[in-house]
C-alpha cells in the first residue's frame, strides 16, 4: 500500500498535541501576507535552444548562500540610470538578511546545524489518519489547501495503476467539460444570444470541477511526486496543473505553503514554473539557475528590487531543509489549444542561493536547482527530440530506420518503420489499408445514404446532426465532443465541403506516426506530434468477414479481429455524470451487436500494431459516413488524453467472447 509521511520540520518534533495547538494559534493570530506572484509571461518557443550555461565561482563555493562578498555593481556607463549607492545598499541588507534569516527560530528549536540537504525529519503519519488523495464532495463551497506537508511512499503496481486511472479520469472530465463549454458557447453565438467575450473553456471547466469538490490533492500538500502524474506528462492549460495538484498557483510561478500555515512557521517550497520569463533565468536543462519573483512591471522589465518574501523566502527555505520541488517547463507550442504546453520534468533539489544584481542593473534573488538522479528523460526534451525527428529523422537516429512510409504514400501523413533490435521487418509484409473494406451488400441492405442540403456549410438544423441527436459530434477544432454509441458524419452524399465540421475521421491520419519494435510489447505505435485530448487518431482498419466467413478463417489460423471486442471506452468521454447529477450515458442512437470480424491477415493499416492495455490512452468510436447500415460502422479510433510524442498508443482490446474466442493478431 501507499504510505503518506509527514514532512515535519522540527529535528525533536513535539507530541500531537502540541503541534495542534501551535497551528491552531497560528491560523488564529496570524494573517496570510499579501504576496506579490512571480506571474507567468509569456513562454519561450520550443525551438530556441537554452543559453549556455556560465561558469561561476559560486557555483563551486561549498555553502555559497551567505557570501560576504557581493558581486561588483554594474558599469555605471552601460546603466546611467541606476542609482548605484542604492543598489548597493539593497544588496548589502539583503546579504545580511541572509545571512541573520531566522537565526533566532533555529536556535529556538535547537536546528541552527540543520544543514544537511537530506535531513528531513520525516514521520510516518498513523495509518487512521492517511487520507485519500481524491476527495469528492457535494458541497459547493470547496474548503482551503491543506497546510500538511506529506511526501507519498511506498507504491506499489497496483497503486500506480490506482493513481494513474484517477488522474486519468480527472483530466478526461477537466477536457471533455472545456470541450463542451466552448461548443455551447459557438451555439450560442450562432443564435446571436451571445454578445460578450469568447469563453474561457480552460477556467470554466476548473472552476465547476472545484466547486464539484473534482480538484486533486487538496486534503495533502504533497512534496515531491505526485501519485499519477508520470515524468512527460503536457497539460495545455496552467488550470489543468491546479486541477490535478501538480501546481496550486493559477498564475503564479512558484507554489509554496505560506509561514502562516506552517506547522514551524516557515514558508516551504513544493513546485515551480519555468517558461523564461525573467531574463536573468537560464536554463541548460539539469541545471536550472530561476529567478525569484516580484519588482517586475506590466511589461515583464524588473523596475524594482526583488525582496525576501514570499516565494523567494519559501525557496530559500526549501533549500535550507533540502525538500525538493517539481518542475514544470512552459513553452510556446504550435497546434496547442493554447498556444502553450506545460511540461513535467521531474524532481530538482534547491543547492544555492544567492542574491545578485540583474541585467536591468536591479537586484534579484537567484536559485540554482539541480535534477534529481535516477528519473526518466526530461519531457521538455523528447519534445524536442521528436521536433527533429520529424523533419530530419537520419540525423536525429542514424540507426535503426526500415522505412520512412509503409503507407507508399496512401496516408496523407508518413508512417515510419523503426527497429533497432533485431532483424524483424513484418509491417513491411503486408499490404497498407487506408480504410476498411466492407462487402458490397453492406451499402444495399442498411438503405441509401442519405445526405445534407447544407451549402456551403452545415449548421445545427442540418440533418446528419438530426442522426446524432440534434448536434455534432465534434467541436470547431474538430475534437470529439462526447462518446456515443454510435456517430454519423456527413458523407458522399452531402453537400457540405471537405472542411465541413461534421467531417472528421473520414479525412484521414493528420499526424506522423512511427511503427516500432519494442522488447515488452513485440510491436507498438507511437506518434511524432503531440496529440491533444479528444483529437482523432485514425481507423482500425481490415477486411469485413461475417460470422461463418470468419469461423471459416480461424480455422485456417488468420489473423483477425472481433470489434464487438473492444471496451465501451467511449462512454468514459465526456461522461459528466460527476458534473451533472442528471446526466445521462448516451444510448442514442441504438446499434445492434457487432456480429462480424476484421480480417488483418494480408492488409492492415497501423492500428493494428497498438498494445493492449487496462488503462488506454486511445478509445474506439463507431462512425457511419459512406453507408446506413448500422452493423457494419467504422472503427475510428481517438485520444482519450494528452498523448506526448514518442509515448505508445494503447487500446483495449476487452475480452473474448463465446464463439469468435481470443483475439489473434501480430501482437
Amino acid at each position: 500500500m501507499a504510505s503518506l509521511i509527514d514532512l515535519n520540520l522540527y529535528p525533536d518534533p513535539p507530541n500531537t498535541a502540541t503541534i495542534a495547538a501551535a497551528c491552531a494559534t497560528t491560523a488564529a493570530t496570524l494573517i496570510t501576507p499579501k504576496i506579490e506572484p512571480k506571474l507567468e509571461p509569456l513562454d519561450q518557443p520550443l525551438d530556441v535552444p537554452p543559453e549556455p550555461y556560465p561558469p561561476s565561482n559560486s557555483f563551486l563555493n561549498p555553502n555559497p548562500t551567505f557570501s560576504q562578498n557581493p558581486t561588483p555593481l554594474p558599469d555605471p556607463n552601460l546603466f546611467p540610470e541606476v542609482d548605484q549607492n542604492n543598489v548597493y545598499s539593497e544588496f548589502h541588507r539583503i546579504s545580511e538578511l541572509f545571512r541573520t534569516a531566522f537565526a533566532k527560530n533555529m536556535e529556538k528549536y535547537d536546528d541552527i546545524q540543520a544543514t544537511d540537504p537530506d535531513s528531513q525529519a520525516i514521520v510516518p503519519v498513523p495509518e487512521e489518519n492517511q487520507l485519500s488523495t481524491v476527495v469528492v464532495s457535494s458541497r459547493r463551497k470547496y474548503p482551503a489547501r491543506s497546510s500538511e506537508l506529506v511526501r507519498v511512499t511506498n507504491l506499489g503496481i497496483q497503486d500506480e495503476r490506482y493513481f494513474r486511472d484517477v488522474v486519468r479520469k480527472t483530466r478526461m472530465i477537466y477536457d471533455s467539460l472545456r470541450v463542451l463549454v466552448v461548443m455551447e458557447d459557438d451555439k450560442r453565438r450562432s443564435f446571436g444570444i451571445a454578445r460578450c467575450p469568447r469563453a474561457r473553456g480552460d477556467l470554466k471547466a476548473a472552476s465547476v470541477m472545484k466547486d464539484r469538490g473534482l480538484w486533486l490533492n487538496r486534503d495533502k500538500r504533497i512534496v515531491g511526486a505526485i501519485p499519477g502524474v508520470h515524468i512527460g506528462d503536457v497539460f495545455f492549460f496552467r488550470m489543468e496543473l491546479c486541477v490535478v495538484g501538480m501546481h496550486g498557483q493559477a498564475q503564479a510561478g512558484i507554489d509554496y505553503l505560506t509561514s502562516s500555515q506552517s506547522s514551524n512557521g516557515e514558508s516551504i517550497a513544493t513546485s515551480v514554473i519555468v517558461s523564461g520569463g525573467y531574463e536573468d533565468d537560464e536554463d541548460a536543462g539539469d541545471v536550472i539557475v530561476y529567478t525569484g519573483h516580484g519588482g517586475q512591471d506590466k511589461n515583464s522589465r524588473q523596475v524594482v528590487h526583488q525582496k525576501l518574501e514570499g516565494g523567494n523566502l519559501a525557496m530559500e527555505r526549501s533549500m535550507h531543509y533540502g525538500i525538493e520541488v517539481r518542475v514544470i517547463r512552459g513553452f510556446r507550442y504550435e497546434g496547442s489549444a493554447s498556444g502553450k504546453v506545460y511540461v513535467y520534468d521531474g524532481l530538482y533539489k534547491i543547492v544555492e542561493a544567492w542574491f545578485d544584481v540583474g541585467k536591468s542593473g536591479f537586484g534579484v534573488f537567484k536559485f540554482k536547482l539541480v535534477r534529481m538522479e535516477n528519473q526518466s528523460e526530461m519531457g521538455s526534451a523528447t519534445l524536442k527530440f521528436a521536433a527533429n525527428l520529424r523533419t530530419r529523422p537520419l540525423e536525429v537516429r542514424p540507426v535503426g530506420y526500415v522505412s520512412f512510409d509503409i503507407s507508399m504514400n496512401k496516408e496523407k501523413a508518413p508512417v515510419f518503420l523503426f527497429n533497432d533490435i533485431d532483424g524483424n521487418h513484418e509491417p513491411m509484409y503486408y499490404d497498407y489499408l487506408v480504410t476498411t473494406v466492407f462487402p458490397p451488400f453492406v451499402y444495399h441492405l442498411g438503405g441509401k445514404a442519405g445526405g445534407c442540403n447544407c451549402f456551403p456549410g452545415c449548421s445545427l438544423d442540418c440533418f446528419c446532426a438530426k442522426k446524432n441527436g440534434g448536434e455534432f459530434a465534434y467541436d470547431s477544432n474538430g475534437l470529439l465532443v462526447r462518446g456515443k454509441p454510435l456517430i454519423f458524419e456527413c458523407g458522399p452524399h452531402c453537400r457540405c465541403p471537405p472542411n465541413c465540421q461534421n467531417r472528421v475521421s473520414q479525412n484521414g491520419v493528420r499526424n506522423k506516426f512511427e511503427v516500432f519494435r519494442s522488447r515488452e510489447t513485440g510491436w507498438g505505435v507511437r506518434s511524432l506530434d503531440l496529440i491533444q485530448a479528444g483529437s482523432f487518431i485514425c481507423e482500425y482498419t481490415g477486411v469485413v468477414l461475417t460470422r461463418e466467413q470468419a469461423q471459416l478463417f480461424t480455422m485456417n489460423g488468420d489473423s483477425l479481429v472481433y470489434p464487438n471486442r473492444f471496451g465501451e471506452r467511449w462512454a468514459e468521454w465526456g461522461d459528466l455524470s460527476q458534473i451533472f447529477s442528471d446526466y445521462v450515458r448516451p444510448s442514442y442512437p441504438a446499434v445492434p451487436p457487432l456480429d462480424f470480424a476484421m480480417d488483418v491477415s494480408r492488409m492492415r493499416n497501423l492500428a493494428c500494431y497498438m498494445s493492449h492495455s487496462s488503462c488506454p490512452n486511445v478509445l474506439v468510436q463507431l462512425v457511419l459516413y459512406d453507408h446506413s447500415n448500422l452493423a457494419f460502422p467504422h472503427l475510428m479510433l481517438f485520444a482519450m488524453e494528452n498523448i506526448p510524442p514518442l509515448r505508445e498508443l494503447s487500446l483495449d482490446y476487452g475480452a473474448s467472447d463465446e464463439w469468435m474466442g481470443k483475439l489473434s493478431i501480430c501482437n
